[in-house]
């Protein structure tokens, strides 16, 4: 790894620098702590964070909100250039963006390869949620400079409220005021005093579509079946989300909504629900070109990949489940039925067992 470019204020990588660090799949419980850091942060020095997952990208914007003096590492290019935070950041002279670009003969993740420099540029760890099945867990062993924020028995004590609360019009408005000002969850919990939980739940039902938050119901749902990331067999490297505007799809939405290892054998899922069966599978479920998509990023990327559909009952409660490889023409006929939520562990296990 290298700097391939800087924008913003380049001394504050002169000072002595914490990096925080935590796994993809961060609980919600653990915010509490992380962003108590945030606020706590010595001004003095300067943060480093990415924004590849949903816990990176609200610890960047609560620095921002805070004003901590930050560094944000992105690999390749830097894209958000409409960020209403980072904008005013770098006006202020307060936010460098470092790009980072591999070395020709950089072998390995892009993400372990980023965090291993990073980590050898920087005075403190500060970490959030760590899954000891991880790359980042094996990254920090020997490691002397590390605090761990977040104590897992405490995550154990779910963050709840104590009775369902009506969101009154006035809330919305300010609740999506904030969201589109790009002041994140930590902002709004305070502005509004609810619990991250909450804030999140509420962000997502006015900010997405139906359509789009049923599709996200069934894949939170899949994560859980599957005991994520508790599950020992099973390495969760990949979650994306499909984003759009009409008539335009990034490259990104071309890939499945997961990436899993199983025994170090890669595989990927594409998730689907509906509420009924479609009579024409084939063209209701995926679109022209689609298909051929998923089947050219199982041949660049070297694994399988699957198409797994929930039927009936609610995106986060189907009724039943159909699993199938999407090597091969979707019908009715290649679609296996799942028994009971339990077994879809077991199926996906011996599903990958064959295809390796």
């Amino acid at each position: 790894m290298r700097i391939k470019q800087t924008i913003g204020n380049t001394e504050l990588w002169q000072r002595e620098k914490t990096l925080f660090l935590t796994s993809r799949m961060a609980p919600i419980g653990c915010y509490g702590k992380v962003f108590q850091w945030v606020e706590n942060f010595d001004k003095e020095g300067c943060a480093v964070c990415f924004n590849t997952s949903e816990l990176e990208e609200e610890v960047l914007k609560a620095l921002l909100v805070c004003h901590v003096p930050t560094t944000l590492v992105v690999t390749g290019s830097f894209h958000d250039t409409y960020n209403v935070q980072i904008e005013q950041a770098l006006k202020e002279n307060r936010l460098l963006i470092l790009v980072l670009q591999r070395e020709k003969d950089d072998k390995g993740y892009t993400a372990r390869l980023r965090n291993r420099y990073i980590i050898g540029q920087v005075q403190h760890i500060v970490c959030g949620y760590i899954n000891t099945n991880g790359t980042i867990f094996g990254l920090l062993a020997g490691q002397s400079n590390v605090t761990h924020l977040v104590d897992r028995k405490e995550l154990k004590a779910a963050e709840q409220e104590a009775k369902p609360h009506h969101w009154t019009v006035g809330e919305d408005k300010r609740l999506l005021r904030m969201f589109y000002e790009d002041m994140g969850i930590h902002a709004i919990h305070k502005a509004i005093n609810r619990p991250y939980s909450t804030v999140y739940t509420r962000i997502k039902a006015l900010t997405m579509s139906d359509e789009a938050l049923k599709g996200r119901e069934f894949e939170d749902y899949v994560v859980n079946i599957l005991d994520l990331p508790n599950n020992k067999k099973l390495a969760f490297k990949e979650w994306r989300g499909d984003k759009s505007l009409p008539g335009a799809y990034p490259e990104s939405n071309s890939a499945p909504d997961f990436v899993f290892e199983y025994d170090g054998k890669p595989f990927a899922v594409e998730c689907k629900w509906r509420s009924h069966l479609p009579k024409d599978i084939e063209k209701e479920l995926l679109p022209a070109g689609r298909m051929a998509s998923f089947q050219q990023f199982s041949i660049d990327r070297h694994m399988p990949v699957y198409l797994l559909l929930g039927i009936g009952g609610l995106p986060n409660d189907p009724n039943i489940l159909y699993l199938t490889c999407l090597d091969r023409e979707l019908s009715l006929d290649t679609l296996s039925i799942i028994p009971s939520k339990e077994s879809l562990p077991e199926k996906i296990e011996g599903l990958i067992s064959i295809a390796n």
